[in-house]
């Protein structure tokens, strides 16, 4: 059973920083490609960012691309999602996810088999 448990959300000002966590158990994550999904109050979840299995590949959505950064530990079998230049826009539940099939990663929600229980971040001033 493949397990994510996400870390890190909290309260910024805007233009701050957090940087989320989500740590995986039950399979090694060499084996996985991962994304994050956040979703706002009133919306649907949406796509933010994916990484592949091996790490070297990574793909943004435009609305977070140059302030956000996804990377993968896979000795620690930690994923990370750096957020800089943080908007209040960018408020949100936000949901790790990762696939043993879609190895390159992937903006559907769909093609990812495991997700985390969220952490909540919120940007205000």
């Amino acid at each position: 059973q493949v397990q994510l448990v996400e870390s890190g959300g909290g309260v910024v000002q805007p233009g701050g920083s957090l940087r989320l966590s989500c740590r995986v158990s039950g399979r090694t994550l060499s084996s996985c490609a991962m994304g994050w999904f956040r979703q706002a109050p009133g919306k649907e979840r949406e796509f933010v960012a994916t990484i592949s299995w091996t790490g070297e590949s990574t793909n943004y959505a435009d609305s977070v691309k140059d302030r956000f950064v996804i990377s993968k530990d896979n000795a620690k079998n930690m994923g990370y999602l750096q957020m800089n230049s943080l908007k209040p826009e960018d408020t949100a539940v936000y949901y790790c996810a990762a696939t043993l099939i879609s190895l390159y990663g992937s903006s559907w929600s769909y093609e990812y088999e495991y997700w985390g229980q969220g952490t909540q971040v919120s940007v205000s001033s």
